[in-house]
């Protein structure tokens, strides 16, 4: 999140995204839907989180990180309560 600089419409997905191709790691990122102006991004491990994160800082320099879930399986970032499981019946 970030209130001055835009987060939408600058191609950081993609950046994201490009990012973990050359490092090497596996990362997945959403706009979101439930708030404005803000991108979630998840990955597999603390280490590749901190490489991002350490990215995304020299792309906004009010730009906030905040850790809001671990361990979700198949995760949907763009609405974090489609990822409560018991939402849904097979």
């Amino acid at each position: 999140m970030s209130n001055r600089s835009s987060l939408n419409g600058v191609m950081l997905r993609g950046r994201i995204r490009k990012l973990g191709i050359e490092k090497s790691f596996n990362v997945l990122a959403e706009n979101t839907e439930d708030r404005e102006n803000g991108v979630r991004f998840a990955v597999l491990n603390k280490t590749d989180a901190d490489i991002v994160s350490d990215y995304l800082e020299t792309v906004a320099d009010d730009i906030a990180i905040n850790l809001v879930e671990e361990d979700v399986e198949n995760p949907v970032l763009s609405k974090l309560k489609v990822n409560i499981v018991g939402r849904y019946t097979l």
